[in-house]
């Protein structure tokens, strides 16, 4: 299947089905926020794009939203002049989902080119329908085929929203071009607690200017301003054209709900009326679950984020939850953490499912790295406490779990993560380590997308991380408009097996590549 961008598949369906919602950017920021209720005398329109997520190679889950109550129908098609289709009737969409709708896709053939149409019809008058948008995407291989898939997180964070100057989140637009099997999305998928200002005046003197929304000019605390965060980002027309061409896989971090949280959390900031993050959390898993096609989440947000994905035999993708079940930030020094960032029954899944793996390539889906030491105040927030000895909260946990890898002989994990706004490659090796039972693994950061830029943090021994590349702004919270933005690629040779990482930044260069081969130890 060709890979060349200049030939990109699709192309013609995506850039025709974004055509009815590109509109929302080209409107002054004061129209913005009233986009969705324009024209609602007419037939029902679905201006935010079309999405579709968790593929598999029999199945993919197609997602929309609508103006208003409409029916949901999806048509697929082998080829973009849809003359043959197969038609999926869906659900009714109205307020219980923010008007949202998914439409799971079952029986596709692997490894092929599936075009897609959805069209919204009146539910009182079927003949009254909208107009049709279109996507594509590849379903995953059978046998052993090319796999090029991307990841990264951070969006519209620190106050850097869709600046029409910029023409919005142009980095999509360069990954779009990339054609990926799927893009990985690693969490911080919006800023629920960071409002969006109209204009905000860089180092240099110049403005950076923001498209608004009500939603965004607080921090998010209701359903309403939970779902609002998700529907601005969606006002971009880059994001929604790669939305319709390059399917995702989507995890949750903290900005989700709001920065650093945790289960039982109540908060001491002015800003918030409901102190009670475990609330926040409900309305904004919610929320997430709407916005996103995620298989293993029902519409009111129950279930679980925490998946294993196939892509085939050479792959299988982990999505980790490193929210939902940890314990308090703290400065981690417990001797015994059976909670720690996982829960004992996550953590026993991965395990688990990780032992039944026969994908010569196990990438572990991880929303937090694991040696870098990630602050909270004078606590920690990720899995580092930054203490190089053995062991102690919740890198206990790891530690469990690459002892189980070394010893159950699983081969091919390799870790990918965003969180720290920059991008950074590391080696994890025992003899460096105080902890000793476990095999060599890579560990590779990306993100933002589109987000401040922040310095890199240090490094924890005890898993013994060198660091083979790092690339981060000498100062915090720089602009999307002085650089610093990255995402990822992996690339899976279908013949030989072997696994190239490169880290790319904005604007195309390739930063630091690293090619790994199948089922050696150490490497």
């Amino acid at each position: 299947m060709s890979r060349d961008p200049g030939n990109a598949i699709g192309r013609r369906t995506v850039l025709r089905g974004s055509a009815v919602a590109s509109a929302a950017l080209a409107l002054p920021a004061s129209a913005v926020a009233a986009a969705p209720a324009l024209a609602l005398s007419g037939r029902p329109q679905a201006r935010w794009g079309a999405q579709v997520g968790d593929v598999t190679p029999s199945s993919g889950l197609v997602w929309v939203r609508s103006d208003r109550r409409a029916r949901m129908i999806v048509e697929t098609s082998a080829t973009d002049s849809f003359r043959r289709t197969r038609r999926w009737h869906g659900p009714l969409v109205g307020p219980g989902t923010d008007f949202t709708g998914r439409t799971a896709l079952h029986g596709l053939p692997p490894g092929e080119q599936i075009h897609y149409r959805i069209t919204l019809a009146d539910p009182y008058d079927p003949r009254r329908t909208g107009e049709p948008i279109y996507g594509t995407f590849r379903t995953a291989p059978a046998r052993r085929r090319d796999v090029r898939f991307l990841w990264s997180g951070d969006l519209a964070g620190q106050g850097w929203g869709i600046n029409p100057d910029r023409g919005g989140f142009p980095i999509f637009s360069e990954m779009r071009r990339l054609d990926p099997d799927f893009f990985l999305c690693s969490g911080d998928s919006i800023y629920a607690d960071n409002p969006i200002p109209p204009t905000v005046t860089l180092p240099d003197g110049r403005v950076w200017r923001n498209i608004t929304t009500e939603e965004k000019s607080k921090v998010a605390e209701t359903l309403k301003e939970y779902r609002g965060n998700f529907r601005y980002n969606l006002l971009d027309a880059h994001l929604r054209d790669f939305n319709a061409q390059v399917p995702s896989i989507t995890q949750w971090d903290d900005h989700e709900v709001r920065n650093n949280w945790y289960p039982g959390q109540i908060l001491d900031d002015d800003r918030y009326t409901e102190k009670n993050v475990d609330v926040l959390a409900a309305r904004a898993r919610r929320a997430w679950s709407e916005y996103f096609p995620v298989r293993a989440l029902r519409p009111d947000g129950a279930g679980r984020v925490y998946r294993v994905l196939r892509h085939g035999p050479l792959l299988d993708v982990f999505v980790l939850d490193m929210r939902t079940y940890r314990n308090a930030n703290s400065p981690g020094r417990q001797p015994d953490d059976a909670v720690g960032i996982l829960g004992a029954e996550q953590l026993a899944w991965l395990k688990r499912e990780l032992s039944r793996s026969r994908a010569v390539w196990k990438v572990i889906a991880s929303d937090m790295p694991l040696g870098l030491v990630v602050a909270d105040g004078t606590n920690f927030e990720a899995v580092a406490q930054g203490d190089p000895g053995a062991p102690l909260g919740r890198e206990l946990q790891i530690a469990e779990l690459l002892r189980h890898i070394k010893h159950r002989r699983i081969t091919g994990t390799v870790w990918l993560t965003a969180d720290v706004h920059y991008t950074s490659a590391q080696r994890y090796v025992p003899t460096r380590a105080a902890f000793t039972d476990f095999e060599p693994f890579w560990e590779f950061v990306s993100g933002p997308l589109h987000a401040g830029g922040f310095p890199a943090v240090g490094l924890d021994g005890t898993f013994g991380p060198e660091q083979a590349f790092v690339k981060a702004p000498a100062k915090p919270n720089v602009s999307p408009a002085e650089g610093g933005q990255y995402y990822g690629e992996v690339e899976i040779d279908g013949g030989s097996a072997e696994l190239t990482v490169r880290l790319r930044e904005e604007g195309g260069a390739v930063l630091f590549t690293k090619v790994l081969q199948p089922g050696r130890v150490g490497q």
